[in-house]
């Protein structure tokens, strides 16, 4: 059974205000112009989320960069042969893609794109869970510091967690998971393993309301639901479909239906729109009974990036990402366990069984 670790109160994470960027036809000519010049000139490519700005994933298209999740994200910066890397996501992103390409460049547009779960695991909080624990694995979800990477024993994303808790349960560990509290439960629930969690929540996903997503779907009934795990049980319970972000847009593609109601960040719709032209996408609920929404279906700290930081970072060098050594070695072994993982368990090496 799982069990929330009682850990110290803290204020509660506050969301930005959501400021998207807003340009006219002629800005955005212009500066992805000049952004293309620049990125030529200091042997740059972009790697960008599926949750930022549409004007930023084409752009990452356009120039040869990457549109992804966080993991496929670092994965390729670290396979391109460019010297600087541009990391248009939130800041554990351009951490993890500085952990795994030590000797590039990283800059962000803006460093203080954070993320809610990130915010909520402070790595002294989470050091004194472990230590509390010291018979227990720790698994860390990616939307956490280098510094928590550096003290846990393996890194998941959403798209491996499952296969990686079902091999460490089938091996007989306990596990204490960090730190999405609903991710976390989703993993406990499928595979049986022990894990005490701790209590985290993403503010866009946490949102969504399963009582409203009921109407949703009575109203739209040839509807398939898509869920992203860090949703509330609630949700992932009415859901066709749960996954990571690119499982998601799979998705989208692969199923017959021509409407979907989907349960993550509404800026991956873009990417959706792109792999199954003609599709009807709706956005889950945030609102009804007991909506506190903070971000309602989008992640305010995704919506500081845009085309007018990014050229600014190119143009004077700022937000450049530095990590402590010592905190980016110990880093890199928990997050080279998962890259491991995920290579000897395609390779047939690993099986999980049933």
């Amino acid at each position: 059974m799982s069990l929330a670790f009682p850990v110290p109160v803290r204020p509660a994470i506050v969301a930005p205000p959501m400021v998207e960027e807003t340009l006219s036809a002629d800005e955005r000519v212009a500066l992805k112009s000049r952004i293309k010049t620049l990125m030529q000139q200091q042997d740059a490519v972009l790697v960008a989320h599926y949750y930022t700005h549409a004007d930023l994933q084409d752009l990452a298209e356009e120039t040869g960069g990457c549109v992804s999740d966080s993991l496929e994200m670092a994965r390729f910066a670290h396979a391109h042969p460019a010297r600087t890397l541009i990391v248009a996501g939130v800041k554990f992103m351009g951490e993890t893609s500085k952990i795994l390409n030590p000797e590039k460049r990283v800059l962000m547009p803006d460093l203080a794109a954070d993320c809610s779960l990130d915010l909520a695991c402070p790595a002294d909080a989470f050091t004194a869970f472990c230590d509390a624990h010291p018979d227990r694995l720790s698994v860390v979800y990616a939307n956490t510091s280098a510094a928590v990477k550096a003290r846990a024993d393996w890194v998941v994303t959403s798209g491996i967690a499952v296969k990686i808790v079902k091999y460490l349960h089938s091996q007989g560990h306990k596990l204490l998971w960090a730190p999405d509290r609903h991710l976390g439960d989703y993993v406990q629930r499928v595979t049986g393993a022990d894990m005490l969690l701790w209590q985290g929540s993403c503010v866009v996903h946490e949102a969504f309301k399963a009582e409203a997503l009921k109407k949703l779907r009575a109203e739209h009934p040839g509807a398939a639901v898509l869920v992203h795990p860090e949703s509330p049980e609630a949700v992932i319970a009415q859901a066709d479909v749960v996954g990571s972000t690119t499982q998601l847009i799979h998705a989208v593609h692969d199923l017959p239906n021509r409407e979907f109601i989907v349960a993550t960040d509404n800026g991956i719709f873009h990417k959706m729109r792109a792999a199954a032209p003609g599709k009807i996408l709706l956005e889950a609920p945030t609102a009804g009974e007991g909506a506190t929404c903070q971000s309602c279906a989008h992640c305010p700290w995704m919506a500081m990036n845009g085309l007018k930081n990014l050229a600014r970072v190119l143009e004077t060098g700022a937000n450049e990402i530095h990590i402590e050594a010592s905190i980016r070695a110990k880093a890199r072994l928990s997050i080279q366990r998962m890259l491991d993982f995920a290579i000897a368990e395609k390779a047939g090496r690993i099986q999980l069984g049933d």
